[in-house]
């Protein structure tokens, strides 16, 4: 490290190839966003010798608009029109949860130990890459809501396999989400429509720029997201998100998220890692009680239910959900649901916590 350290010109260059080797590591241990993880891992390290590398502002955006149009495509019209149909069970579900992981924030961010409302979004329950970007936008570190997200994710994917596993007697193992490499490469290099992809591009490309010029809090993400509805669903054109393009996404936000690091942070971050092991592990089990609540009240199926409001990544979550014999379009929904809500009460619902914690403070 100690020699990169004297060649500025060779940071890039150990950030491509650490990227590529823990992307490839994680892919092949069937992680899911392995490529994300993989990257912002590489980025960590590089982060923590102090070295100085910086992703674009550009590129930055571009995968912020991708990651958006990528979420867009989940949320089909099939799915909307349940979501409408049983909106007082979405809401609802999702509203708990969404308190659930409030509350424990707010005990948290009662310790002190933690800035401003970064607890909150640390355990938020949306998708962890959004709800880091989210945070930033609010006075958040983001650097701490990513240590909190992604370790909460982690945690909840492994917890969520091993149900799925004894639930069904298939492990959502790598041998079930992840195919062969032969296979990987040619999905991701495969083009369905080029036309498709092309205007998908180009919608990327516009909202990208439209994120970066109107500037109003999570509005990187949510402009290209309702620009991604809106073509997916109300034209003849679908979103079509070729691999090199997700490639391009998952780096440029790994790469953001992990060069933040410093090693200040992490021994901030392993300071508060008890407390933030016992709010995740208390999260995990407000989940299983709504879900059980789910199950009795709305007959669904206990690993259905489960993996619905399981607070793990909405990306996470739909690889076991594939893999698994569930509901997966009711898994989506719910956990879809839950994003859109983190996002609209999720800045008010911080402020209120951190302005209600100043008052006691004050008194």
């Amino acid at each position: 490290m100690s020699f990169l350290r004297l060649q500025p010109r060779l940071h890039g260059p150990a950030l491509l190839l650490g990227s590529a080797l823990a992307s490839a590591a994680f892919l092949l241990m069937g992680v899911p966003a392995g490529m994300l993880l993989g990257c912002m891992l590489a980025a960590v390290l590089l982060a923590t010798q102090d070295m100085d590398v910086q992703v674009p502002a550009p590129l930055f955006a571009i995968g912020q608009s991708v990651i958006a149009c990528l979420m867009a495509r989940s949320l089909h019209f099939e799915v909307l029109h349940r979501v409408a149909g049983e909106w007082p069970l979405f809401l609802g579900i999702a509203f708990s949860v969404m308190a659930a992981s409030a509350l424990l924030g707010y005990w948290l961010m009662r310790s002190g130990l933690l800035p401003g409302s970064t607890a909150i979004w640390g355990l938020a329950p949306g998708a962890a890459s959004a709800m880091v970007l989210v945070a930033g936008d609010f006075g958040a570190d983001t650097r701490l809501v990513a240590f909190m997200q992604y370790l909460r994710v982690a945690l909840v994917t492994a917890i969520a396999s091993l149900v799925a596993h004894f639930a069904t007697g298939v492990a959502a193992s790598p041998e079930h989400v992840a195919p062969g490499w032969d296979v990987q490469l040619a999905h991701w290099l495969h083009i369905q429509n080029p036309v498709h992809a092309g205007l998908t591009l180009a919608l990327v490309l516009a909202a990208a720029w439209l994120g970066r010029t109107l500037t109003f809090p999570g509005g990187p993400l949510l402009i290209p997201m309702m620009l991604g509805l809106a073509m997916d669903n109300l034209s003849p054109w679908k979103l079509e998100l070729p691999g090199p393009l997700l490639a391009l996404a998952y780096a440029a936000l790994g790469w953001g998220i992990g060069l933040r690091f410093n090693r200040a942070i992490l021994e901030h971050a392993w300071r508060v890692l008890p407390r933030v092991l016992v709010a995740i592990a208390a999260l995990i089990v407000l989940g299983l009680v709504i879900a059980s609540s789910l199950m009795f009240f709305a007959d669904v199926a206990p690993l259905t239910a489960y993996l619905a409001t399981s607070p793990g990544g909405a990306d996470s979550v739909a690889v076991i959900a594939v893999g698994s014999a569930v509901d997966a379009g009711f898994v989506m929904a719910m956990q879809m649901v839950r994003f859109f809500m983190v996002l609209l009460l999720g800045p008010r619902l911080s402020r209120w916590l951190v302005q209600r914690l100043s008052g006691r403070n004050a008194a």
